[in-house]
């Protein structure tokens, strides 16, 4: 199939940025969209232009690097599916596709498609880990937990923090991702010490790098690749104002 592609084009941070025009052709439909804009970037290559700019690693849909908004929808217009695992089969001859990074004040631009995640790795730095010992995995395994609350916390432990949430959000929330990161340890045994601690810094590391509040859409759910649900932002809310109003801490020490 022959595309044509309005490719976003930023030089850098300060760089004002624009939509290119490009044409992808003889594009096969069992080609993953990322090997897509491989064959662009090599004819671009080949014409002693600059080839776009995109974050990628596994292409197995586990890092959460191809943060790609595609016709309007991060992760292009398949439920369920990361851009790397998208196929060109979703697409049709003749079709334009509209390309462009995510869209937020905490995910500056760096250059063309590839943004600045970092605010995320700070949230997790906050509160995003575990103190007590718990042995080898044999021993951590002789703690008993209900089926259940483990497979809510491992259910959490799934998001790959793309970053699709706050792409998808119009207030650029980050909720869904901070409410996973906090789920995954306040359902279980071993996240007990620094629980209310965790909730704190975390919400707080989170206003701090300048994310929007909960629009209550559920766009973040919808567009999710790995389906986190809303069930952990009303978590998250419950370990805050239970930190707040009867565990308050200093997180700040």
């Amino acid at each position: 199939m022959n595309l044509t592609l309005k490719v976003w084009r930023q030089k850098n941070i300060q760089d004002k940025g624009q939509f290119v025009t490009y044409q992808a052709k003889d594009i096969a439909d069992d080609m993953s969209f990322l090997e897509m804009l491989d064959i662009v970037n090599d004819d671009l290559t080949r014409k002693g232009e600059d080839p776009i700019y995109f974050d990628h690693d596994c292409r197995e849909g586990i890092c959460g690097m191809c943060s790609l908004v595609i016709n309007g929808r991060p992760h292009g217009p398949e439920y369920g599916t990361t851009t790397c695992q998208l196929h060109m089969r979703s697409f049709h001859d003749g079709q334009t596709i509209v390309i462009e990074p995510w869209r937020a004040a905490a995910f500056p631009v760096l250059k063309d498609l590839a943004v600045d995640r970092t605010s995320f790795e700070r949230i997790q730095q906050a509160g995003g880990y575990v103190n007590v010992n718990t042995g080898g995995v044999p021993d951590a395994n002789s703690i008993a937990i209900p089926k259940r609350i483990a497979d809510e916390a491992f259910e959490s432990a799934t998001c790959i923090g793309c970053g699709a949430c706050v792409a998808a959000c119009k207030n650029a929330s980050a909720m869904l991702f901070v409410s996973a990161k906090i789920s995954q340890f306040a359902l279980l045994p071993q996240g007990q010490t620094e629980r209310y601690e965790r909730a704190q810094a975390m919400v707080d590391q989170m206003d701090a790098e300048g994310f929007g509040n909960c629009t209550n859409t559920g766009a973040c759910e919808a567009e999710c690749p790995v389906g986190i649900k809303l069930t952990n932002i009303a978590r998250m809310n419950r370990e805050y104002f239970t930190a707040k109003l009867f565990r308050e801490e200093d997180v700040h020490n």
